[in-house]
């Protein structure tokens, strides 16, 4: 022991040492109850952030909660180990990507390994592996031979001086600048390989209703990202262009269409971008898809309306996206508030055609009226409501079309770079592109050549290859695929990560999926979510997988922040977790993250907080040393302070599994901490009852063990108990958590009480305290009314002989009911809560050093017993 703490070095190198040899961890493939509890797989940049830790105590932790609980947990790590960062890093070292990330996880293993989390490492997944990307290959052909994936041109980013496509997230600000080197990037035409998740847009979108499991705002963004909308394509008839195909959901509102607007890579819009200046000027240096307002230029175009005949100008508008619709809408606004804002701007008509009623006219000068209603404005179809008339607009135009549009787009996986799986498809003059045969892959890297561009296209000899159709030469596929694949499916391989014959095992898949908790940032709520619910899908349709969604509970955790800012590089304020881990220990950085905050929740982080969480480590360390080797008193009569402590460390139990349950381990830990502090005023205050103080140190020492294994680890053993603390059965009790509340409450407040009543009435230092506990009728008042719904409820309480003979103190009573009606809460009942406040009565006696007598009515003077209401008991303090 240290003069300032427990020897956390120690402690932690030993317990890592004794799990590893005992292989405590590991998990067998054949299990009876399955939980599989995952943390999103990191990339392997060299050293773990606070990031990092967050995420993986939270999966740790629940990981050990359901262990301890009995059941068979999975709890696997790998390694996100593909992608450009780590090409360009090792470009920048002059060595190789391999080398490069190896060392990487390397380090990050190490840390991960000093933080004690238990993973089962004999189930290590490395996504850069051949072993791992050959199913990606695999994975690849049964897309194609499912016809779900294809080449074909493709507009995309290009960043001329890394030579690479960059994913829209790649590209940066206003200037469109490249991530990596600041370069403006271009648009361009390249054949890109494309899997067709747009064929399961229906079932992906409908599905996320069943994610109960998910946080709602993850949901949501995945149904935006989806965006499926039902609506009408019509055609709009424009000058010298003829009939234009135009894109709503809103067909009821088609009588005040005052403008159409056009993308500005629209067909027309690139005509005339050849034809106008203005044009030429807006869509190469205004349009701005991003921007906070919509903005556009009015062309010399008009466009005929289908229903009216009238002809409302065209514009070109960045607003209205190629990908999205059609790429061409009509404006209506008066009745959407995009459209609003653009005709505020451009001057155009706003005209109102909906109506919450024929005779309220919505005033749409300011904002738009965008809820269905009833047609006003708008010739024969006027007087009908918005659903009656889409039917008979959609039934009367004859360019109209009921139609579904999506947002999203099929899933572009081609990537110009190395550091990727090698997409595995020959290119043959005279058969095209010829996929790889199956017996073949994987299809390896080559060596790394420190170029320009894609270090794959001077790969010369490995690029140059023979057809597997029929045997001519043939070049191989230089572009990589998207390192999303890798974890699209990774999950899968954690059940049988040596299973040379297949991607997974499919009855060990059945047995584990969907996983039951996963945990990673909400940066990834869409992408990879989205891209392995897609996968998951696939495989349930061709290979038998038992269920179409991979992840049953979802948890985005919030950030680590340091003086409210996110911890960055740039910005200077990383802290660093080895740090934390050299100074305080890994269980001090594990409780500390836990205990401040819900884990969806942001929190900063603090040296003070780290200090506090070492400190209660230390506290306890100490109390469990001290009963271990006899120094703590002991008496063979537990009397009614022991009751106090037994109830307690039942309550602790009952909310803490609780809460573990719902993964709020801020309030299970703090259960556990409030329980070491009753412990310690317990042994303060009186000898204590060696099997009630020891049962709470056992009690609090499992509750801590998920969060803070390693100390809980040692003290189990300090404590003289068989086997491991990881392995010991989670605490039972039949304690009913409500109930445990409100006896809490009932102290709390009782003590709150003696306090106020103490300092309003000047007395200090009081020589004798009577709490008194409610007469038995006003219970029964109590609950007549929380169930009455008379009106007089007064005089209901008078029908009862018990309460009426109680005469003007029932009366006064029934008034107090009646006038606080709507916050009546049951409470416990009179025998109850007389037990606990006795009890608790050593609590104020050790705070006010006083005589504290419990009495029933009965016992009390009249005058006193009257002021007693249940749930707040009397007070009388005398001098």
């Amino acid at each position: 022991m240290h003069d300032d703490g427990y020897d956390h070095t120690a402690v932690e190198r030993r317990w890592q040492e004794a799990w590893d040899d005992a292989s405590v961890y590991r998990t067998p493939d054949d299990v009876s109850d399955p939980t599989y509890v995952l943390g999103m797989y990191p990339y392997p940049s060299g050293q773990l952030h606070m990031g990092h830790v967050r995420n993986y105590t939270i999966t740790d932790a629940y990981a050990r909660y359901r262990r301890m609980r009995g059941d068979d947990v999975l709890h696997p790590m790998g390694w996100d180990a593909f992608g450009l960062p780590a090409e360009n890093a090792a470009k920048e070292r002059d060595t190789n990507p391999r080398d490069w990330t190896f060392d990487c996880i390397d380090t990050m293993r190490g840390q991960m390994e000093s933080m004690g989390f238990g993973y089962d490492w004999d189930r290590e997944v490395t996504t850069c592996k051949p072993r791992y990307y050959k199913w990606n290959q695999w994975l690849f052909r049964r897309f194609v031979e499912e016809d779900l994936a294809e080449r074909r041109d493709a507009e995309v980013n290009w960043c001329p001086s890394c030579e690479t496509v960059l994913a829209d997230e790649q590209v940066e600000g206003d200037a469109e600048l490249c991530w990596r080197c600041d370069t403006p990037v271009e648009q361009r035409e390249l054949e890109q390989w494309f899997l067709k998740i747009t064929d399961y847009a229906d079932e992906l979108v409908d599905d996320i209703d069943d994610l109960e499991g998910w946080p709602d705002s993850v949901r949501q963004m995945q149904r935006n990202w989806i965006g499926r909308q039902y609506g009408t394509q019509l055609e709009f008839d424009i000058e010298d262009h003829g009939p234009v195909e135009a894109f709503t959901t809103r067909v009821d509102t088609i009588f005040g269409a005052t403008f159409f607007a056009l993308a500005p890579d629209h067909p027309i819009s690139q005509q005339l971008v050849e034809e106008d200046e203005a044009v030429h000027e807006f869509v190469h240096h205004e349009a701005d898809p991003d921007g906070d307002e919509p903005n556009g230029v009015e062309t010399d175009l008009t466009a005929t309306n289908p229903v009216t005949g009238e002809e409302i100008p065209v514009f070109v508008a960045d607003f209205v996206l190629s990908d999205v619709g059609t790429g061409a809408l009509m404006g209506v606004p008066a009745h959407d508030n995009r459209d609003h804002d653009f005709a505020e701007k451009m001057g155009v008509d706003i005209d109102p055609v909906i109506a919450p009623s024929e005779d309220e006219v919505p005033d749409v000068s300011e904002e738009a009226y965008t809820d269905d209603g009833v047609l006003v404005n708008s010739g024969e179809y006027s007087g009908l409501d918005s659903e009656t008339a889409r039917e008979r607009l959609n039934e009367d135009i004859d360019s109209a079309e009921l139609d579904t549009q999506y947002r999203l787009r099929d899933w572009g996986i081609s990537r110009q770079r190395y550091w990727g799986t090698p997409i595995p498809v020959v290119h043959c003059e005279d058969c095209g592109p010829v996929l790889v045969p199956e017996e073949d892959l994987p299809v390896e890297l080559p060596e790394f050549i420190n170029t320009t561009g894609n270090p794959l296209d001077a790969a010369e000899e490995w690029k140059q290859t023979t057809c597997p159709d029929c045997g001519a030469e043939a070049t191989r596929e230089t572009d990589t695929m998207d390192t999303f694949v890798d974890s699209s499916w990774y999950f899968l391989r954690y059940v049988s990560p040596d299973l040379d014959e297949a991607p997974f095992d499919l009855d060990r898949a059945n047995d584990w999926m969907p996983v039951d908790q996963y945990v990673g940032g909400i940066e990834h709520a869409v992408m990879h979510l989205l891209y392995s619910r897609f996968v998951t899908k696939v495989l349930a349709d061709t290979e038998g997988l038992e269920h179409r969604e991979p992840f049953e509970n979802l948890l985005a955790q919030g950030m680590v922040q340091l003086e409210g800012e996110k911890m960055s590089k740039s910005k200077g304020n990383v802290v660093s977790p080895q740090a934390i881990v050299e100074e305080y220990g890994a269980d001090t950085a594990r409780l500390f993250m836990m205990q401040a905050a819900q884990p969806e929740r942001d929190f900063d982080w603090t040296d003070e907080g780290a200090r506090s969480a070492y400190a209660f480590l230390t506290r306890l360390t100490d109390t469990v040393k001290d009963f271990a080797d006899g120094e703590i008193k002991t008496t063979d009569d537990p009397g009614s302070v022991a009751g106090y402590v037994d109830d307690e460390t039942e309550a602790a139990v009952a909310v803490a599994t609780e809460e573990y349950d719902d993964l709020t381990f801020n309030t299970a830990l703090r259960e556990a901490q409030d329980l070491v502090g009753t412990l310690r005023q317990y042994r303060d205050y009186t000898a204590v009852d060696p099997d009630t103080f020891e049962r709470g140190l056992e009690t609090a020492l499992k509750l801590l063990a998920p969060v803070t294994p390693h100390i809980a680890e040692e003290l189990w053993d300090e404590l003289g108990y068989d086997g491991f603390a990881v392995d010991a059965e989670w605490p039972d009790t039949e304690a009913d958590r409500e109930t445990a509340e409100q006896r809490r409450r009932l102290v709390q407040n009782t003590r709150e009480d003696v306090r106020e009543i103490s300092d309003v009435a000047d007395i200090p230092d009081p020589e004798r305290i009577d709490i008194v506990v409610t007469p038995e009728w006003k219970y029964d008042a109590l609950n007549i009314a929380i169930d009455s719904d008379a009106p007089n409820l007064i005089g209901e309480l008078m029908q009862h002989d018990d309460i009426k003979r109680h005469g003007d103190a029932a009366a006064s009573y029934g008034q107090d009911l009646q006038a606080n009606r709507e916050a009546l809460q049951e409470t416990l009942d009179p025998e109850t809560e007389y037990d606990a406040l006795q009890s608790a009565a050593w609590l104020v006696e050790r705070e006010f050093d006083a005589e504290v007598r419990v009495l029933t009515a009965e016992e009390a003077p009249d005058d006193v017993a009257n002021k007693a209401e249940p749930g707040r008991p009397a007070i009388d303090i005398e001098e």
